[in-house]
Parts: C-alpha cells; structure tokens; sequence
C-alpha cells in the first residue's frame, strides 16, 4: 500500500489479544474498542477496570486501597495468565460491591500491557470509532440497497459467500472507477 504507517479501526467483535498484539509487531496500530462484557458491573459491583495495575509490584490495587500481588499462574488457550487477589478480602467493608466469593481473583494477560496502551492510544482518538462508523456503515448501506428486500437470492452458505463477493466487487470496482477514472483502471488490469 506504499505507506510507512498502517492505522487498522475495528468494530468491538474484532478485539482479540493475540490478534492486536500481532498487529502491533506487524506495525500496524491496531484501534479496536475493548468489549465491555462483565457481569460484574451488570449486577453492581465492581468490574476489572476498577482495579489498577502496578507494574513496579505486579500487583494490582484494589478500589478499597488493598494491593492484590500475583498468587499463580496458568496457561489457558496457549496463553499465560496471571492471577492476581488480596488476602484482605475477607475482612474488606467493600466486598459486598466486589465480589460474591471469599476472595476476588484479578486475571490478567502476560500480554496485557499491549491491550492497555491500545485503549489508551483509543482513549486519546474518540472520534476514530465515528469515523470508521461513517466510512464502513455506508458501504453496507449501499450494497443493502443494492441487494433489495430480499438481501441474498441464493441459499446455503457458499452461494451466499459467493454472491456476496460479487456485490463487493462490483462496490469496490466502481468506487476505483469514481476515484482514478475508467481508462487508468483497464490500464492497471492490463500491466
């Protein structure tokens, strides 16, 4: 694409650690929202983002002021996590809002470093996630409306990907007309 840097903008069903750190490693400044799914917070109490990790201790501190250092490690779908708690919970006025266990476990990612100067990297663009709405949304927008009421004619899921594929041909296809013009583009086929 004959750029020196690459800014990748996807929707919160893209967020995958592995996936963005590789982006990274690749170059590539992954801009992805983090998927806001804790029952936690759901139910009132207490969410991982209410704990703040200390990198110096490996510890976590919790919102009463308690430090949760590592207690184990594990490897779980070939990826290390790290368990962090605080052996105060017991005896915390706080626990009612943190957990309904004994204890409260903090999991985190070796990698997790990678994840949290993405958010904050998106924390500094909030208008990167409208953009992207913009962009992307209109290009659905308009193959819908190419396609009708009826969306897809064909049935099972491989004439379906293949029909599909044939609408964003045929978006991506005028849209390289509309910008460099008919004749450079059938010169581009051509060489």
């Amino acid at each position: 694409m004959d750029q020196d840097t690459l800014i990748a903008l996807a929707d919160r069903g893209y967020y995958k650690g592995e996936e963005l750190r590789a982006c990274e490693q690749a170059g590539i400044t992954p801009l992805v929202p983090q998927p806001l799914t804790s029952n936690s917070k759901a139910k009132g109490r207490f969410d991982k983002r209410d704990f703040r990790y200390e990198a110096d201790h490996d510890a976590y501190q919790c919102p009463a002021g308690e430090r949760a250092p590592r207690r184990m490690s594990t490897i779980e779908d070939g990826m290390t996590i790290h368990v962090y708690g605080s052996s105060a919970c017991p005896a915390c006025p706080l626990r009612s809002q943190c957990t309904t266990e004994r204890y409260r476990r903090i999991r985190r990612w070796e990698h997790e470093s990678t994840l949290e100067s993405l958010q904050s990297r998106l924390d500094e663009r909030p208008e990167a996630m409208r953009v992207r709405r913009q962009t992307v949304e209109h290009t659905f927008g308009t193959l819908k409306a190419w396609m009708g009421a009826t969306h897809f004619l064909m049935r099972t899921l491989p004439k379906v990907a293949t029909e599909m594929s044939l609408h964003v041909l045929a978006y991506n296809m005028k849209r390289v007309m509309k910008i460099i013009g008919v004749r450079p583009l059938m010169q581009a086929i051509m060489a």
